[in-house]
């Protein structure tokens, strides 16, 4: 039977999924707003086409830091620690595009709408960049000693496997952006988002491939989970290919599904070629934080099982409702007055 500790594992998994395959799409619209617009009703289009959802996608973020800090006690405290100031950036950036949703439109002025629309910009492009190179540096290894504790310096955080890392991500959130735009909009603005998209695909999947080769020559991986990891590498690839075939077909859903795909398995290798450890220490093999060493007591882990299991249907039920609230398409026509 799989052990608590191991089911919190696979929670915190899921929830940096789930974050990633919808604030995903966020963040790609976001970008989408100085990449894709030609002119203000645009953007307010695109902003409106996330304005339901962007707040709520975050939600599952703070809930996979929640469960870490609660799970993994000695995790959340090296990582929060260790990344101090790369989640600063990230957390004043997502602050930052927050704001800028709310304030962009309360005042009819092009230097008060610009200023806006470039912290949506900073905002949804430096979170995935960050999270992704954080990510990246798990699987890479880190200077961690024997107390838990983190000393690394910037090349370790910032080097060319975590940049490839990030602009990867960077780029697949745009893409999935994309197709939730061909979702959302109609006319000229939904035509030109799926041709970007379908530009898109050959430096993303460059860009993959660097990523795996280098994740093949760089880490232990593959070494640790060879077999399962060639199989969603397999599975991404095909998930891939069908992504712009259906965007050839003008189906839409399914291309949107098949770049969620992609997000989805390009996590989840991340977390199956680190399991069971939660950090890789470059100094020492035995200073690796694990599912053992870093997780809280048998007793904290069964009363935040029941809790999760209690509470988790309803805030599932409550997210999928809204996206059936409103799923209906957003028209420029009914936005001109912002």
């Amino acid at each position: 039977m799989i052990s608590l500790n191991e089911l919190w594992f696979v929670l915190i998994a899921v929830l940096f999924i789930g974050f990633f395959f919808l604030e995903g799409f966020d963040f790609g619209v976001g970008m989408e707003t100085q990449i894709l617009a030609k002119n203000d009703t645009e953007r307010r289009v695109l902003i409106n086409s996330i304005g339901p959802f962007w707040d709520g996608n975050e939600v599952w973020l703070i809930t996979a830091a929640g469960a870490m800090f609660a799970a993994f006690p000695e995790w959340y405290a090296t990582l929060f620690s260790g990344f101090y100031i790369p989640f600063v950036f990230a957390l004043l950036a997502l602050i930052a595009r927050g704001v800028a949703f709310e304030f962009r439109g309360k005042r009819d002025s092009l230097a008060w709408k610009r200023t806006w629309d470039a912290c949506i910009f900073i905002g949804s492009f430096l979170p995935p960049f960050l999270l992704a190179v954080v990510f990246a540096s798990f699987i890479k290894g880190l200077p961690i000693d024997g107390e838990m504790q983190m000393y690394a310096g910037f090349t370790d955080i910032v080097n060319v496997y975590t940049v490839v890392a990030g602009l990867t991500v960077v780029l697949l959130c745009l893409v999935h952006g994309l197709m939730f735009t061909t979702l959302r909009t109609v006319g000229d603005l939904q035509v030109r988002a799926r041709k970007l998209a379908q530009k898109l695909l050959i430096p993303l999947a460059v860009l993959f491939t660097a990523f795996v080769i280098m994740t093949y020559n760089m880490t232990d991986i593959f070494e640790q989970r060879g077999t399962i990891l060639m199989i969603i590498v397999a599975l991404g690839v095909i998930a891939f290919v069908l992504s712009g075939y259906f965007m050839t077909k003008k189906k839409d859903g399914y291309a949107f599904g098949m770049t969620g795909a992609v997000m989805a398995l390009s996590v989840t290798s991340i977390f199956v070629g680190l399991f069971p450890r939660v950090m890789i220490s470059s100094i020492d093999q035995a200073f690796n934080l694990t599912i053992t060493n870093a997780a809280s007591g048998h007793y904290s882990l069964k009363v935040m099982t029941i809790v999760a299991l209690t509470i988790l249907p309803f805030v599932l039920g409550y997210q999928i409702w809204s996206y059936f609230v409103f799923h209906k398409r957003v028209h420029e026509k009914e936005h001109l007055e912002y």
